[in-house]
């Protein structure tokens, strides 16, 4: 019955606890204004089959309701409404710039560092539904894989495209990687800009000095990650191509230039990861994740609709009919 409803004033139920005594009292009054009249025998007398005497006691019972029904209402019942609304405030930009060398087809991690990347940063892109998102490839040289965009499905697509290819020159230019990742994001007006920068190696190549490029992010306001991504020691890295077109594998030792990538985290307010093992990776991920939160408000509106209303217009009824019986039918009997 109140299925929904709520009380704004549930301490007034207390009250409630009058109708017993009010019942007691009614017994008690009953008994003292009835007189006893005893007589050896009733043959003299004439007795009728009105069953009037009995339900006068009807009225008494009306007048509880009608106080159950006051005391429910001054305890306001009411149903809620309540109706959420979302509103982003504080979107994020984010540009990641992934090294597309020979180097990254190692297989210290499964299948290779390529693959368990793209996996894992798909992951984090689905993961990030109100934020823009963009991408950067660079080897010896940079570009823009995809501009910063809402479209995440733009961005998945482009992201499983990428790939190892010789139209790139080879080498790692990191410096040149994170300069065209601020170039994408310099004239946006998010309150807030990331660069997840990602290399398994030391910058060997490109024109732009990566101190330069930290200094141009710091510049335009912008936090940039940087992962470390390789096994500690010997990896089975790609030594050179066959004549069918096909990588010949070798053992090399994993060489990340850590210091330069802490340097660049810690001049631009970010952080460096060391990524060993797929694990690891998804393990970074999710961390830049909760470091990078969009800040989302939420409005809630309440809607009231009163219900002591009607419980008043009973009690007032009930009433009504209490005295309309008193003063008709119950006239000779009250």
């Amino acid at each position: 019955m109140f299925e929904g409803i709520e009380f704004l004033n549930k301490e007034l139920f207390w009250l409630l606890l009058l109708l017993p005594l009010a019942l007691l009292w009614y017994v008690f009054k009953y008994n003292k204004q009835t007189a006893e009249l005893k007589i050896s025998s009733v043959k003299g007398f004439k007795v009728g089959n009105t069953i009037l005497p009995k339900l006068k006691h009807g009225l008494f019972l009306l007048r509880l309701l009608a106080l159950t029904a006051l005391i429910t209402a001054l305890a306001r019942p009411r149903t809620v409404d309540v109706s959420t609304k979302t509103k982003t405030t504080k979107g994020i930009d984010i540009v990641m710039a992934i090294d597309v060398s020979a180097s990254m087809l190692a297989k210290d991690l499964l299948p290779n560092r390529l693959q368990a990347l793209k996996k894992v940063a798909a992951d984090f892109i689905k993961g990030r539904p109100n934020d823009r998102i963009g991408l950067v490839e660079y080897a010896g040289e940079s570009f823009t894989k995809t501009p910063i965009t809402s479209d995440k499905n733009i961005v998945l697509q482009s992201l499983r495209t990428i790939k190892y290819n010789t139209l790139i020159e080879g080498g790692t230019a990191i410096g040149m990687g994170l300069a065209t990742s601020v170039n994408r994001l310099k004239d946006s007006k998010s309150e807030s800009k990331v660069i997840i920068l990602l290399t398994d190696g030391v910058n060997n190549s490109g024109f732009i000095d990566p101190k330069i490029a930290s200094e141009l992010a710091v510049e335009y306001g912008i936090k940039v990650y940087t992962i470390g991504l390789g096994t500690n020691g010997m990896a089975l890295t790609p030594m050179a191509i066959l004549p069918n077109g096909n990588f010949q594998y070798g053992r090399a030792q994993v060489e990340i230039d850590e210091t330069l990538l802490k340097e660049i985290a810690d001049v631009t307010g970010g952080k460096y990861f060391r990524a060993t093992n797929n694990e690891k990776l998804a393990e970074i991920y999710g961390e830049i994740n909760k470091l990078e939160k969009t800040e989302i408000e939420e409005f809630k509106f309440y809607n009231y609709e009163e219900k002591y209303r009607p419980l008043v217009l009973l009690a007032g009824l009930l009433l009504l009919v209490e005295v309309l019986l008193r003063f008709t039918v119950f006239r000779s009997f009250v």
